[in-house]
């Protein structure tokens, strides 16, 4: 059951094209989980229709449709409302905990053939994507069953969904299909469940920083990959 979600704000800056292209992965593939935001997602497209169908009509200026149809190609492409849950597959194995993903990531997956995991720490391993923007960085993070990250804030917002498995924090517990967004200066220490790994995808605006000591030695060490 997918108990977090993004908050009607958000879905409607995602529906009016206004959220930026890292976030707008992480809410697609959201919706693409979740009937009860596609339901509502919905809902607004429609109230936006309406509105605009009841707008006073406004001269077009030359080459509109031209300069309309470049603008389309350059945005993220929207979800297709489908009534079923069930996710496209990927082949089994071939990365970690990711046999069932939402279409938009696999999407994604087959835009980057390239990719690459890699080790961060012995509990968690990383895969960074091109998505053809630079203001966020875009990533598969898997963290081991039963393993925890260290305690850290954010400097930028986070955008992230679990995909497999489930992790705590101070908040609650996150499971498949859960939305997560931290704001910057929240803190926390995420921790995998001990029965399965736990796959999030996620789109950070900064490096998040360690708090503590261990923060003083290896925050300048940290990656951060806008792409």
């Amino acid at each position: 059951m997918i108990r977090h979600h993004p908050d009607e704000n958000l879905l409607l800056e995602y529906a009016s094209g206004s959220l930026a292209r890292g976030p707008s992965l992480v809410v697609a593939a959201h919706v693409q989980m979740c009937a009860d935001c596609r339901s509502q997602l919905s809902t607004l497209n429609n109230l936006g229709g309406s509105l605009l169908n009841g707008s006073p009509a406004q001269p077009l200026q030359a080459n509109a449709f031209e300069r309309l149809m470049e603008r389309i190609s350059q945005i993220p492409e929207k979800i297709i409302h489908k009534s079923e849950d069930t996710p496209t597959p990927v082949p089994v194995g071939r990365e970690p905990a990711m046999d069932h993903l939402p279409k938009v990531l696999n999407k994604l997956l087959a835009s980057n053939p390239n990719r690459r995991w890699k080790t961060l720490t012995r509990n968690l391993q990383m895969c960074r994507l091109k998505s053809g923007q630079r203001d966020y960085e875009v990533a598969f993070h898997c963290l081991r069953s039963g393993s925890g990250l260290p305690k850290h804030d954010h400097r930028g917002q986070e955008f992230a969904l679990v995909l497999h498995g489930s992790f705590s924090d101070h908040n609650g517990i996150y499971g498949r299909g859960d939305f997560v967004l931290r704001e910057p200066g929240q803190v926390h220490r995420p921790i995998a469940t001990q029965d399965m790994d736990c796959l999030c995808f996620s789109a950070v605006a900064a490096p998040v920083s360690l708090t503590g000591i261990r923060g003083l030695f290896l925050n300048p060490l940290i990656p951060f990959r806008p792409g």
